[in-house]
């Protein structure tokens, strides 16, 4: 198949043999084609909407391959087929110029030419860009009584014909009420070829958004008919990707087993793409070599901007694998935990969240819900999830949500909406994905968000996108995420009173069932937000409290760091007697109800201020070692001895 019938540019234009002319109904085109055809015996003008850059779909009759034509193709298509003797198309750069299709004969364009000629005698000179005072003078000649030439106007770029569409320049209004008005003086023109029936000359804007043209032009006026252009739907996408992998040498995707998956993979993971970008896709995917079976690392290429795939690393397993051994080291007494934890990395790393739906191939690769007591190693296993899998501790992100508390906070995360402060900027959380899609985002104590804060994260677990304030889309795909709870601790007793819920005497199971419990009643029935808690189904992670055993390792572990962060700062080598760290071990381990954070604490208070006391009170320059030889407390003071 050649190439050029398919790829505009390498272009998506016509087959030779399927030209427009043979098209005399509109059978295959797009619902907001036939609703403009439909409808041009009784509006002058249209307002075309939405996503107008794509390339659209046009099934073929029986026996003929579907096309793909760009929007003035289109229009072109359908106008021609109706007695349409040429289409005008004005855009803010380029000017006024005829529209040729791609497959046009010379006769065609002299006749298009001859019907200009007619239409404008003084027609402004190619590649000049007319005033408004002079495009207001072509719109009137268009629909003129006297005019028996069918012809259409595109004002193409409309978005950009007014400076704002709420505060506009003298003359930037003075045309949009003399177009106003000229939509309703405008009379349907005759023509004895094509459509018998008088039809308007039309005016057609095509604007990014409906509200990017001034309110008043269109309310309250029936001869202005508002038009939607949605994106590409399923069927489309599928279509569109069995034309496509014609590229590749596809000829019977039905007989093909793994073209049709490939084909249905295509389509799926191009959700809420316009067609062109799958056109742009298969490019890409030719350009670098890739086969039909691989047009799923195209797709990934041209959403992320990235070649590198952490995911398909070879030693990526091997990492998971020792995560069983290294992740207890980090995140102590959570065996539960850590397994579940793993089981879902396992399966991200196969590919297989989510496995049993069908659409979800968008979807972030893991998604984790962290509940339990405080202080137990919730933030400090997803900052050992971003090491294991990335490698890279800046692959990790994190958002405090009490920060979020406020619903308009959410506008840190995906940016402020166009005409506020800071639009410019974007958002802290859709830029940094953007940068980084390899990530683990960690999104801690979620309960203390605003609920209408929470909603933005359904289209993240759904769709595996966002799209912030400035209209640009950040794709989660590649992402894990990790969400952190306090809740199920306590619970509110009927009498708005927080009683504990779980207590650290509770077997792991007891503890796990009323976490899960709480969790599922505050989002069904204080937020009201049960389709949220559904997306993160099975995912949550219950962590158990911290116990004796575990809380004494954690304790020798942080005395490590002690004294490895006096070794850096001090260069002196700290030795702790035995006899003082069980003292300190007593102290700081007998309320376990903080978890390890409030081990932490406590020896802070107990040794490393009385610590930092005596090494500073003590002239230790060039000692190289020190040892600790005592601990007392005198009512609430702690002190150390050194030797």
């Amino acid at each position: 198949m050649n190439v050029q019938s398919v790829v505009p540019g390498e272009g998506v234009r016509p087959a030779k043999g399927v030209g427009l002319a043979s098209v005399p109904h509109l059978a295959g085109r797009p619902a907001f084609i036939r609703e403009l055809d439909a409808t041009l015996p009784v509006h002058s003008q249209f307002v075309l909407w939405g996503n107008r850059h794509d390339s659209f779909l046009v099934r073929g009759s029986a026996g003929s391959h579907p096309r793909l034509l760009t929007l003035p193709d289109l229009l072109w298509d359908v106008l021609r087929a109706s007695g349409y003797r040429c289409l005008l198309i004005h855009d803010p750069v380029d000017g006024l110029r005829l529209h040729v299709p791609a497959d046009a004969t010379p006769e065609q364009v002299d006749r298009a030419e001859a019907a200009v000629a007619q239409l404008l005698p003084q027609r402004p000179p190619p590649g000049q860009t007319p005033s408004l005072e002079v495009l207001r003078a072509i719109a009137a000649r268009l629909v003129r009584p006297d005019v028996q030439v069918r012809a259409a106007l595109v004002l193409d770029d409309a978005s950009r014909l007014a400076r704002s569409a709420t505060d506009m320049e003298p003359n930037e209004r003075d045309f949009f009420r003399f177009l106003a008005r000229l939509s309703r003086t405008a009379v349907p023109v005759s023509s004895a070829g094509g459509r018998t029936t008088p039809l308007y000359n039309p005016v057609i804007w095509l604007a990014d958004r409906e509200g990017d043209l001034p309110a008043w032009l269109t309310s309250a006026n029936d001869q202005i008919r508002s038009i939607g252009l949605p994106a590409p739907d399923l069927g489309d996408r599928q279509e569109t990707a069995q034309l496509l992998l014609r590229l590749f040498g596809v000829t019977d995707i039905a007989s093909d087993l793994k073209a049709a998956e490939a084909c249905r993979a295509f389509a799926a993971q191009t959700d809420g793409l316009p067609l062109q970008a799958m056109i742009e896709i298969t490019r890409l995917a030719r350009d670098r070599g890739l086969g039909v079976e691989e047009l799923s690392d195209a797709v990934r290429i041209y959403k992320l901007g990235v070649m590198d795939n952490p995911w398909k690393r070879d030693y990526l397993r091997k990492r998971i694998s020792e995560g069983q051994h290294s992740i207890p080291q980090k995140v102590v007494g959570q065996p539960q935990a850590v397994t579940k934890t793993l089981d879902i990395l396992k399966r991200a790393a196969l590919g297989l969240s989510g496995a049993q739906q069908s659409s979800a191939l968008a979807r972030p690769r893991g998604v984790l819900f962290f509940a339990g007591p405080t202080g137990v190693g919730k933030t400090e296993l997803a900052k050992a999830v971003s090491s294991l899998i990335f490698g890279d501790q800046s692959a990790y992100l994190r958002f405090d949500m009490s920060e979020f508390s406020a619903e308009h906070a959410g506008d840190r995360l995906i940016g402020a909406p166009p005409g506020y402060v800071g639009f410019e900027a974007g958002g802290e959380l859709t830029n940094a994905v953007r940068q980084q899609p390899f990530r683990v985002v960690l999104f801690d104590e979620i309960e203390k968000a605003h609920p209408r804060i929470l909603d933005k994260f359904l289209q993240i677990l759904d769709d595996g996108r966002l799209t912030d304030g400035r209209g640009t889309t950040a794709h989660f795909s590649e992402s894990i995420l990790v969400f952190t709870s306090n809740l199920g601790m306590s619970v509110d007793d009927g009498h708005d009173r927080l009683v504990p819920n779980v207590h650290p005497e509770m077997p792991y199971e007891q503890i796990e069932a009323r976490v899960k419990a709480a969790i599922t009643d505050h989002f069904t029935r204080v937020l009201g937000r049960p389709e949220l808690l559904n997306r993160f189904g099975d995912n949550i992670v219950v962590f158990n409290y911290i116990g004796p055993d575990a809380a004494a390792r954690i304790f020798d572990l942080q005395m490590d760091n002690i004294t490895a962060r006096v070794r850096r700062e001090q260069d002196i080598s700290l030795e702790i007697d035995e006899s003082v760290k069980a003292v300190l071990r007593q102290w700081c381990t007998s309320e376990l109800h903080m978890g390890g954070r409030g081990i932490g604490m406590a020896l802070e208070s107990r040794f490393v201020n009385p610590l930092a006391r005596a090494l500073f009170d003590r002239d230790t320059a060039g000692q190289e070692y020190v040892r600790v030889v005592g601990v007392r407390q005198d009512a609430d003071i702690v002190s150390v001895e050194l030797a």
